[in-house]
C-alpha cells in the first residue's frame, strides 16, 4: 500500500477542506468541502479527479460543496448514517464499527457526537490520520450545539485513545485563538507555551498550523486535560469530576 497524500484546501474565511489521494490507485477524496470552487481549483492544479466526498457532519461550512462537486465528478458522498437526512447528496451512510475503503486505504468510523448529534470521524489507522471535523480542533473542541458535556467528553476521550502519532485533520484554522484561551486556564504548561510560539511563527508566515497529532493534543489541549492539577486550580474545581472540569472549561471558552 502506498501512502495516502493529504493536503489542505483553504475555503471560506477559516475552513479547511482536505484532499486525500493515492495517485497509484486512482482514488481521491475531499473531506468536508464547504464550497466547490476552491476544491475544483486544487484538483485541477494537481491533475486529480475526485472520486469521493467524505462528510463528518451536516453543517453547511462542511457540506456546502457537495452537490456541485458530485455533479461535476460523479463522486460518491459518504457521511454519518444517523444523520443522512441532513447530508446533501449522500450515497452511503456509515456508523461506528463500520469501515469505508478509499482504494486500499481503509477508514474506521468513529461516532463523536455533541457538536452535532450525528458527527463522525474517519480514522485511517494504517495512514496514521484522523479527520475530526469540528469535534476536536488543535487546542480546542467544537461548541456543544446538539449535545451535552458528558457526550462531548466521551467523544473526545474516544479520539484521545488513538495512537499518539495519529495526525489530526480538523475543519478550521482556529489554533492560535484556541491557544490564547488555553493559556488562560493553564498558563504554566511549558508544552503549551512552546507550541504557541511555534503557532505564532507559522501564522506569521501564512501557513496552516494543521495537522496536529493526538500526542500533541494530549499535552496542550485544555479540553482533553481535565485531570491537569493546574487547570483544576484555575477553575476552582480541584475535587470535581473530569466531566465537570470539561464543562466549565467549555463554558469559559464560550464567553472568551
Amino acid at each position: 500500500m502506498t501512502n495516502l497524500q493529504i493536503e489542505p484546501v483553504p475555503c471560506l474565511r477559516d475552513n479547511y477542506a482536505w484532499l486525500a489521494y493515492d495517485r497509484g490507485e486512482g482514488v481521491c477524496a475531499v473531506i468536508d468541502p464547504s464550497e466547490a470552487r476552491p476544491v475544483m481549483r486544487a484538483l485541477s492544479e494537481r491533475k486529480l479527479r475526485l472520486s469521493h466526498i467524505l462528510n463528518t457532519h451536516h453543517h453547511m461550512d462542511h457540506v456546502g460543496g457537495n452537490l456541485d462537486l458530485k455533479a461535476e465528478f460523479g463522486a460518491q458522498i459518504v457521511g454519518p448514517g444517523k444523520d443522512r437526512s441532513r447530508i446533501p447528496g449522500i450515497d452511503t451512510g456509515v456508523i461506528e464499527g463500520e469501515t469505508y475503503a478509499l482504494g486500499s486505504h481503509v477508514a474506521k468510523i468513529l461516532e463523536i457526537p455533541a457538536h452535532t448529534r450525528g458527527h463522525i470521524a474517519f480514522w485511517f489507522e494504517q495512514d496514521a490520520a484522523v479527520f475530526t471535523g469540528d469535534t476536536l480542533f488543535a487546542m480546542g473542541c467544537g461548541r456543544l450545539f446538539e449535545g451535552d458535556p458528558p457526550t462531548m467528553w466521551v467523544s473526545l476521550s474516544k479520539l484521545m485513545a488513538l495512537p499518539d502519532k495519529t495526525k489530526v485533520y480538523c475543519g478550521h484554522e482556529y489554533t492560535e485563538a484556541n491557544g490564547r484561551f488555553a493559556l488562560t486556564v493553564e498558563p504554566d504548561n511549558a508544552d503549551l507555551k512552546s507550541r504557541m510560539a511555534d503557532v505564532r511563527s507559522i501564522r506569521d508566515q501564512g501557513r496552516p498550523t494543521l495537522p496536529s497529532t493526538i500526542g500533541l493534543e494530549k499535552k496542550t489541549n485544555p479540553f482533553v486535560r481535565a485531570r491537569s492539577p493546574e487547570i483544576r486550580r484555575t477553575l476552582g474545581l480541584e475535587g470535581a469530576s473530569d466531566v465537570e472540569v470539561f464543562a466549565e472549561t467549555r463554558r469559559r471558552k464560550d464567553s472568551f
